[in-house]
């Protein structure tokens, strides 16, 4: 489509009660990233109140007309992605505005191929459309859906906003209330479960927004941590922020958990799903199946959350589980069957689940779509601990694409159902206490060591020939084992931000520095010929609201991991005075942890341990006054281990604990706001 055309939806599928939107974008940094957002507008092009503007902290409508599905990395960039139900949609919403914001001063030329897409539930793209354009705009209005004569057309918008947010607010008539922020984490940023949720008002979210003034809009998404380098002067004082009235509260886990009435630690709290007895992967599959579903049926906010993406409806949900359906001479008992109905129209998918690593078979995936398709179901879904590299199914499988009634093969993994659920249940709120409860306890039981739900748990059988083949030389350019490898560590660090993003409820993505059609496969060869050449594997992990970029090098040849992250020096003070708060900020850090100093147009800069740096911090400054400062790199090294499982000793398990670690004791103290003393220290030296 170009800009200005417009298409019924009709026209384009014979199925059009519910839509996915792709908002597409990439760029060479692998870092730039913007934000989708949705708003319902009545005939006169404006939001009914400030409840139909849907964003990262508003991602759900409550009839389930809107759902926000959230990022995640592609072959060629990123995505957001959302799911609208137009059969949900309100009688009096004449048009759904499809937009997205950047960042503070960011702008949209900043990004490489911008393009919405929108598919059917079956994921068939119905319709695509790019701006080539781009150019100062900080917020565009991609397309919208329009009602005319009682049917759904699309519109190809581009419009562009230099003012970012601010006007595209001012446009749709999205108001602002004065707030003041609140900061109701503890100290050192954990969560903690507790048994007893707390109620928590989500209206006291903010939009990543340039706040123009007078103008009534979001402001910025988050408040930005205090970075290492930030000056002294800068931190007595923060204003009040403006944010979007409240909405309804919503329920989370307490930050803190209250005082155990165990009389010692020998005492089992009672778990409403016991998983200690499980004796074999069967049970393990046959009863995380039903735990899964049955929480999904029991808290909508959950079961939606899972399942919007597949295109089920927003409607009644139903879950069932060892359900025998004829299928020649053998009936076939899919692990699951998931139904929802909405307005008389029927959801149907069929689910079958792995645990502990078991793989799936093709041809036992084969016999459920086959099943589905002549009973008419809509979906086959595949659940296992494997992760998805490019969104799509694990294993191959043959659709009669002559059908009229076609299947979709999706796939879900574990981890995927536990950042979900972490998501709601520390961050974004369910709708009461039971289902906070409910939420709990599936959690507790995903992430048991004997659930078997825990998530990427194998590097492969071409893990140990490659690393042995690096430690003996002996591994050439070419090999497909190098390649297999690659996709593994690949989907390791989809995991890493799986795991980070839920339990720091922000965004965490994979950087992926690539040109604009790129081919996937091309590139992970060109990464595996670098395995070849210099024994190691390298990742980059976006995490928002963090000091800087987190870098993860797994090194073959020395057997060690290095977690990593450089932080931007202050914007005012002396260079000394950088140096002297830093190590301050790392009072508590290991002692080991590596500090690098980043000089322009050198390779490298002063370094030493945390443990030499402590009494002079003045060793970290060049002996040439005249050397620009960049930053500083802060690293930590740990051993890595060998095997290719998720055993204690396992490579896997290494690479997790090296990242938080990392991330608990030297990012957190970091992020940490410096209080009014250490102010008044920084100003003195």
């Amino acid at each position: 489509m170009i800009k200005g055309a417009n298409v019924g939806l009709e026209e384009l599928s014979e199925s059009v009660d519910a839509v996915v939107v792709h908002l597409g974008w990439s760029s060479e940094s692998g870092e730039a990233d913007a934000d989708a957002s949705v708003l319902l507008l009545d005939g006169n092009g404006k939001v009914r109140s400030d409840a139909d503007f849907y964003f990262y902290n508003n991602p759900t409508a409550p009839d389930g007309s809107v759902q926000l599905l959230g990022k995640r990395p592609t072959d060629d960039g990123s995505e957001d992605r959302l799911s609208l139900d137009l059969t949900a949609m309100p009688d009096d919403v004449e048009r759904i505005a499809i937009a997205a914001s950047r960042y503070g001063e960011e702008c949209f030329g900043d990004l490489s191929d911008l393009r919405l897409t929108v598919t059917d539930p079956s994921g068939e793209a119905l319709l695509e459309f790019s701006i080539p354009d781009a150019g100062v705009e900080r917020a565009f209005v991609f397309g919208e859906f329009y009602r005319r004569n009682g049917q759904w057309k699309f519109r190809a918008v581009a419009q562009g906003y230099a003012s970012g947010l601010a006007g595209l607010a001012i446009d749709f008539g999205i108001d602002v209330d004065e707030a003041e922020e609140t900061d109701d984490e503890p100290a050192d940023g954990t969560h903690v479960p507790s048994a007893e949720p707390e109620v928590v008002d989500t209206g006291s979210v903010s939009a990543r927004a340039p706040v123009e003034s007078g103008a009534p809009v979001p402001p910025q998404r988050r408040p930005e941590p205090a970075p290492a380098s930030v000056a002294a002067e800068e931190v007595e004082e923060r204003p009040a922020r403006r944010r979007p009235r409240t909405a309804k509260k919503k329920v989370t886990l307490p930050k803190v958990a209250k005082r155990s009435l165990a009389e010692n630690d020998a005492w089992r709290q009672a778990r409403l799903f016991p998983v200690s007895s499980l004796k074999n992967d069967r049970e393990r599959e046959m009863r995380a199946t039903s735990v899964l579903l049955s929480v999904m049926t029991q808290v909508p906010e959950f079961g939606r959350r899972l399942t919007a993406g597949f295109g089920a409806p927003a409607g009644r949900m139903e879950t069932f589980t060892e359900v025998s359906l004829p299928h020649g001479d053998t009936p076939k008992r899919p692990d699951g069957v998931i139904r929802v109905e909405r307005a008389g129209r029927l959801w149907t998918a069929l689910v079958e689940t792995k645990t502990n690593g078991s793989p799936l078979k093709a041809e036992q995936v084969q016999d459920y779509v086959d099943v589905a398709a002549r009973r008419g179901y809509e979906a086959v879904i595949t659940l296992s601990n494997d992760v998805a590299l490019d969104g799509g199914p694990l294993v191959d499988v043959k659709i009669d694409r002559r059908r009229k009634h076609r299947v979709t093969l999706w796939h879900l993994s574990w981890a995927e159902v536990t950042h979900q659920a972490q998501m709601l249940i520390r961050h974004e709120g369910v709708g009461n206490a039971a289902h906070a409860w409910l939420l709990q306890e599936l959690l507790h039981y995903l992430q048991h060591d004997n659930s078997g739900c825990h998530g990427f748990q194998n590097m492969g059988p071409a893990w140990v020939p490659v690393r042995n083949g690096i430690d003996t030389e002996t591994l050439c350019q070419g090999d497909q084992r190098a390649v297999e490898v690659v996709e593994s560590w690949e989907r390791l660090i989809r995991q890493v931000c799986l795991r980070l993003g839920g339990e720091l409820g922000q965004r965490a993505l994979p950087v992926q520095r690539v040109r604009r059609n790129s081919d996937a496969g091309a590139r992970r060869a060109a990464l595996a010929d670098r395995l070849c050449a210099d024994g190691r594997l390298e990742a980059e992990v976006r995490v928002e609201g963090a000091p800087g970029t987190l870098a993860i090098v797994a090194d073959l040849r020395t057997g060690k991991l290095r977690t990593s992250m450089e932080i931007p020096p202050a914007e005012s003070g002396y260079p000394l005075t950088w140096a002297k708060r830093l190590v301050r900020q790392l009072s508590d850090a290991p002692a080991d942890l590596h500090v690098e100093t980043l000089l322009e147009g050198r390779p490298n800069g002063p370094r030493g341990t945390l443990e030499r740096l402590r009494p002079e911090p003045g060793d970290l400054l060049p002996q040439e006054s005249d050397v620009r400062i960049t930053g500083f790199k802060l690293s930590l090294f740990k051993g890595m281990g060998s095997s290719r499982g998720h055993a204690e000793t396992g490579f896997i398990r290494s690479v997790y604990d090296s990242v938080d670690r990392f991330w608990s004791s030297v990012v957190v103290p970091l992020e940490r706001r410096p209080g009014r003393r250490a102010a008044a220290g920084a100003r003195e030296a």
